[in-house]
């Protein structure tokens, strides 16, 4: 039977925003590594970076590989505060090893606030570089939950990725 080439991969992160210490347990916030000055930032383990942690698992997940959180525990100390650039790297090498390579990727960001659009080709650019592909293979929305729900009400962020991966015949 011959092995299909293509596979889709789904990717999706939610973290909850809070202020940092010592008003809340909020880290500085970063998505797709790019800094925002903003008031709240994501409860996490890691650095917190949603877009980051939604392309680990949409790519292995295309791979039918564990997620973000059995290989990279938020049990295990050895992962507390990691720059989830990290993360990316290590999918990286998990599509080489394995002779898959990204054919595209499409991100969406929802929150409503910070707005994307200021830094959103910084965003794609750094997602690109570290999985060795071209911006142009790379999408990213903003979009917001217009107020409703955690998203809404500014204390969350959420992130859906889908990825399609070619694996070598």
């Amino acid at each position: 039977m011959a092995r299909n080439t293509l596979r889709i991969g789904h990717g999706y992160d939610l973290h909850r925003l809070e202020a940092p210490p010592p008003a809340g347990r909020g880290r500085p916030f970063v998505l797709a590594g790019v800094h925002f000055d903003h008031p709240v930032g994501p409860v996490g383990h890691s650095d917190g970076d949603a877009v980051f942690h939604a392309v680990y698992d949409a790519l292995t997940g295309a791979l039918a590989l564990p997620d973000i959180g059995q290989a990279f525990a938020d049990t295990d100390p050895q992962w507390n505060g990691q720059d989830s650039a990290y993360f990316l790297q290590e999918a990286r090498r998990l599509l080489a090893s394995r002779g898959a390579s990204v054919v595209n990727l499409d991100i969406t960001v929802i929150c409503e606030k910070p707005k994307l659009s200021p830094v959103k080709e910084q965003m794609i650019a750094r997602v690109a570089e570290l999985l060795g592909l071209e911006p142009s293979q790379v999408n990213l929305k903003g979009k917001t939950h217009e107020k409703v729900d955690a998203v809404g009400e500014g204390r969350a962020v959420e992130v859906h990725v889908v990825a399609l991966v070619e694996l070598s015949a």
